[in-house]
C-alpha cells in the first residue's frame, strides 16, 4: 500500500514542474523518474503542488480565454483583444503595445487560480457578527469589483451583436437594472441590516434592558427592505437564465459572447451562496433572537 508522499523539483523539456507523488519506496520513485523522461536532478523532500493554470507567453491570446473565460477581464485591463481580431501570442501583443508580458502572465495566472470553500464549513454554528462580516468580506466585496466592469462588458458586446442576437437588449436592461440594485443592496446592507443585527446579537447575548425597544424600533423596516429587495434578486435571475438559456452559448458565439455568458453565471453561482448565507441561515437567527427577546421584556 502507498503510504509516503514525496515532493520534485522536476524539469521537463525545460519547463520546471512541482508534483505531488504518492510512492511505497525509492525504486519507485527512480522508474517514475526514468519513465516520464525527467532530467537527472533527483527528488527530494516533501510535498509540493504542481501549477495547473500555468500560462505559457507564446499561447495564442483567444486560446488562454477559450480555457478560462476570466483572463479576459486581465486583458481588458492592459487593452488587449482577446475576440476576433486577436491572433497574436500573448507574448508578441505584450510586445506590440510596450506592455511587460511577465507581469500580465503573472495577472493571468492570479485570475485563474481556483479558490474553494468546503461543503463541510458549518454556516449555521459560527455567530452572526461573524457571518455578517463573511457575507460582506467575501460577496459584498466580489459584487463590488465585477459589477461595474461585468455591466461595462455587456453594454459594449450587446452594442456590436443586439442585430444578430435579439435577447441582447432585455439582458442587457435586465442585468444592469440588477447590478445596480445590488450596489445600493449591499451598501442598505452593511449601513443598516448588518449593525442592527450585530446589535440584535449583541443585546441577546448580554440580556441588555433595551434589547425589547430595540426590536420594536428597527425590525419592521429591516424586514420589509430585506423581503423587497431579495424578491426583485431572485425575479431577475430568473429572466436572465430565460433569457440566455442557462448560460449555454449559441453555436457560432465568438469568444466575447462566451465570456460574457459565463461571467453572467458566475455572478449568479455567487449571488445564490450570498442569499443562501442571508435568506436561510442569518436572517431566521436573528429573527428568532428578535422573537425571544421580546418574549423575556
Amino acid at each position: 500500500m502507498y503510504h509516503e508522499v514525496q515532493e520534485g523539483d522536476f524539469h521537463v523539456n525545460s519547463i520546471r514542474l512541482k508534483l505531488i507523488i504518492t510512492v511505497h519506496d525509492q525504486n519507485h520513485v527512480e522508474t517514475l523518474q526514468a519513465n516520464l523522461n525527467f532530467n537527472s536532478e533527483p527528488i527530494n523532500s516533501k510535498i509540493m503542488i504542481y501549477q495547473l493554470n500555468h500560462i505559457e507567453k507564446q499561447s495564442y491570446i483567444p486560446d488562454i480565454v477559450n480555457r478560462d473565460y476570466r483572463t479576459a477581464s486581465v486583458f481588458r485591463k492592459y487593452g488587449i483583444d482577446f475576440c476576433c481580431g486577436a491572433k497574436l501570442p500573448l507574448e508578441a501583443a505584450c510586445n506590440i503595445r510596450g506592455i511587460d508580458a511577465d507581469a500580465v502572465k503573472d495577472d493571468l495566472e492570479r485570475v485563474t487560480q481556483n479558490l474553494t470553500v468546503s461543503n463541510m464549513l458549518r454556516f449555521d454554528k459560527w455567530g452572526l457578527g461573524f457571518l455578517a462580516d463573511y457575507i460582506v468580506h467575501i460577496h459584498h466585496d466580489y459584487l463590488r469589483a465585477i459589477l461595474p466592469e461585468a455591466m461595462e462588458s455587456l453594454k459594449s458586446f450587446t452594442k456590436g451583436h443586439q442585430k444578430k442576437y435579439g435577447y441582447l437588449l432585455e439582458l442587457t436592461d435586465i442585468f444592469c437594472s440588477l447590478a445596480n440594485e445590488m450596489l445600493v443592496h449591499i451598501a442598505q446592507e452593511e449601513e443598516v441590516i448588518f449593525p442592527y443585527i450585530k446589535q440584535i446579537e449583541h443585546a441577546y447575548e448580554n440580556r441588555e434592558s433595551y434589547a425589547s425597544l430595540l426590536v420594536r424600533t428597527l425590525s419592521k423596516p429591516v424586514e420589509d427592505m430585506r423581503t423587497h429587495e431579495h424578491e426583485v434578486i431572485v425575479r431577475s435571475l430568473n429572466r436572465i437564465r430565460e433569457l440566455t438559456n442557462n448560460y449555454e452559448s449559441p453555436a457560432n458565439a465568438c469568444t466575447s459572447h462566451k465570456v460574457n455568458l459565463l461571467t453572467l453565471e458566475e455572478i449568479d453561482n455567487d449571488l445564490i451562496q450570498h442569499l443562501h448565507l442571508e435568506n436561510n441561515i442569518l436572517f431566521p437567527k436573528a429573527i428568532k433572537m428578535e422573537q425571544e427577546l421580546l418574549q423575556h421584556r
